[in-house]
């Protein structure tokens, strides 16, 4: 079976993360989240995967190349402009001739994509959405269906009291090749507000299949940040994980630093002397920490340096990036690549660094 992975956003939700790398890139558990994401695919009999790119493509591509190495075969389809989720996939019809997935590129769940084709294919569907549920479905695109799962309305962030269903499109289709003839070719458009409203209308069979896998959309530093802290924490999601957060012996930690699990560290990491790394957290490959220096519930991305004394909580730090001596930096707060935070600063309220830039010693405090 194959898949369609729309990739091309600019993740800009995710800045300023994604300044220097696609949203695919970004890590999770210090590997490119669109490893674990074609992992999944792959062990549910997914052999194939066209990856829909537009914003620095040369990156995904260098990294996966035509997927070798993780045993799919995987082609990349160049958006010149953004095409939208169903103009993407139209602009690739001609890889499309049997039943296949479309997956948003920002996506983490293990949901069981098996058991999702089944039921596609005995309720003979044209296409089928993955529905989950959500407590305030205001802010999505809310999925109505009668009792055998066929939809019957789509409603796009409705108001209160304008819907019953908290049900809301999760972002993965199974879809037969013909529906693709409804669609416009060589123009932005929509599954959500274009094709699938029209199919609806046209009587087309068009199916929601409810389930409640894990689930998060990556595309806020938040849910990226509680991502890690779910995956670092529950056994659940243990298949994703293929790294133990027990497995440090690549890494140098003096004997008088702690480390409190759950915590994930790359390879090289140093962890100084009286230094507390305390999950759930993760250190990228060729951290240092400081001595004394305390790291709580955060995630740092490579070669990131924690000077003596330095204090981060709740925060993400992109690769390269040096926090001065005794400097804090709070919950919420992300610091992009290479950044220098110097000596005695204090970053609070979800502060925010963009890449290359510097902070003098003791600019910012908070009283």
């Amino acid at each position: 079976m194959k898949a369609v992975i729309l990739a091309g956003g600019e993740g800009t939700r995710l800045r300023p993360l994604t300044c220097n790398i696609p949203k695919p890139m970004v890590p999770i558990l210090n590997r490119p989240f669109m490893e674990h994401m074609l992992g999944h695919l792959r062990g549910h009999g997914v052999d194939s995967a066209v990856l829909t790119v537009c914003y620095l493509p040369d990156i995904i591509e260098a990294h996966f190349g035509r997927g070798e190495s993780i045993g799919m075969g995987l082609s990349y389809v160049l958006e010149e402009m953004p095409l939208g989720t169903a103009g993407a996939v139209k602009n690739v019809e001609k890889e499309l001739n049997q039943t296949f997935f479309v997956l948003n590129g920002d996506i983490f769940t293990d949901l069981d994509l098996g058991a999702m084709v089944r039921f596609h294919r005995e309720e003979k569907a044209q296409v089928t959405l993955f529905l989950t549920p959500v407590e305030d479905p205001s802010a999505f695109g809310v999925v109505e269906t009668d009792s055998t799962g066929r939809v019957l309305r789509f409603l796009e962030k409705p108001a209160p009291g304008e819907t019953t269903s908290n049900w809301i499109n999760g972002g993965i289709y199974i879809m037969e090749p013909q529906v693709l003839a409804h669609a416009p070719s060589g123009e932005p458009y929509s599954f959500e507000r274009g094709l699938f409203p029209k199919l609806l209308e046209m009587g087309i069979p068009v199916y929601g299949y409810q389930a409640r896998p894990y689930w998060m959309d990556l595309g806020t530093p938040a849910s990226y940040l509680r991502v890690h802290h779910d995956l670092l924490t529950t056994t659940s999601t243990d298949h994703w994980t293929e790294a133990s957060s027990a497995s440090h012996e690549h890494s140098s930690i003096h004997p008088s630093a702690r480390v409190l699990g759950p915590v994930l560290l790359g390879k090289g990491c140093s962890i100084g002397p009286g230094a507390l790394v305390q999950g759930p957290s993760v250190l990228g490959a060729g951290c240092v920490v400081g001595k004394e220096a305390t790291i709580q519930g955060s995630i740092l991305w490579q070669n990131v340096m924690v000077e003596s004394g330095a204090a981060l909580e709740g925060c993400i730090v992109g690769d390269g990036a040096r926090i001065g001596e005794g400097a804090r930096v709070g919950e919420r707060c992300i610091l992009g690549d290479n950044v220098v935070l110097g000596k005695g600063n204090r970053m609070e309220r979800g502060m925010v660094m963009w890449p290359g830039k510097s902070m003098e010693p003791e600019a910012v405090s908070f009283h």
